[in-house]
């Protein structure tokens, strides 16, 4: 499936967010907190696997290619800098995250949270053994995994916890209304648009279905009356 100029903007758009989010950052020894990964979630959610990958591919090639937007500058040599595992999490984790949204029915605040998670564990994954290999192999320096998280991973998840939390409050929301307004606006889904509803919660479905009607006839209902049931040409 080719992809649509809108979906070619969105993407841009968080690829952008993304590198906005490193420099809205509290320093730290090795590894700054910043809000990336909020960026990198709520792009998966709201694109997709695909999209939401893309989105940080985008990001992280634009970055290799020089244009600082890391937290460090940018440039191919940044492969070396102990944080590169982490870009890498982003594009995996964003898969992910994106991947666990699609499958799941019924999207509220749990199942946000824990598509979520289990996209900030892939992060950390990432992030902590890069950071060991860097360190190690690289720098000549002594670390060991249980080293690497407590300096890598640890003093980020308070915050990256409460991130989530965040993200899974506003995205219900986010992700009906857009799924609304896109209707509205006279979008017409595709064939695999249409497959997926059959998966989705008959509850959810109803309710969007329901303030779908409202927008465009209201309360008013319309009446007729069956003049003649046997002439046969009914």
């Amino acid at each position: 499936m080719k992809t649509t100029t809108k979906e070619l903007v969105l993407i841009s758009f968080f690829a952008a967010l993304t590198a906005i989010g490193a420099f809205i950052r509290i320093p730290l020894p090795y590894v700054p907190f910043t809000l990336q990964y909020l960026f990198c979630a709520m792009g998966a959610i709201i694109l997709g696997k695909k999209n939401g990958m893309i989105a940080q591919l985008v990001y992280v090639g634009i970055g290799l290619i020089g244009i600082p937007v890391f937290t460090k500058g940018g440039g191919p040599q940044y492969i070396f800098e102990p944080t590169f595992g982490y870009l890498i999490g982003f594009i995996v984790g964003a898969y992910i995250i994106g991947l666990i949204m699609y499958k799941i029915k019924k999207i509220n605040f749990v199942s946000v949270f824990i598509s979520v998670t289990i996209g900030l564990i892939v992060i950390y994954a990432f992030g902590v053994i890069y950071l060991m290999f860097i360190e190690n192999l690289y720098l000549g320096a002594t670390m060991t995994i249980g080293q690497s998280i407590l300096v890598g991973a640890v003093p980020f998840l308070p915050g990256d916890i409460f991130l989530s939390v965040i993200i899974s409050i506003i995205a219900p929301n986010i992700i009906r209304k857009l799924n609304k307004s896109g209707i509205i606006s006279g979008y017409k889904i595709s064939k695999n648009e249409a497959l997926k509803l059959y998966d989705k919660n008959l509850d959810e479905l109803l309710k969007i279905a329901d303030e779908i009607r409202e927008i465009f006839v209201g309360d008013t209902v319309d009446l007729c009356s069956i003049i003649n049931g046997k002439s046969g040409k009914c």
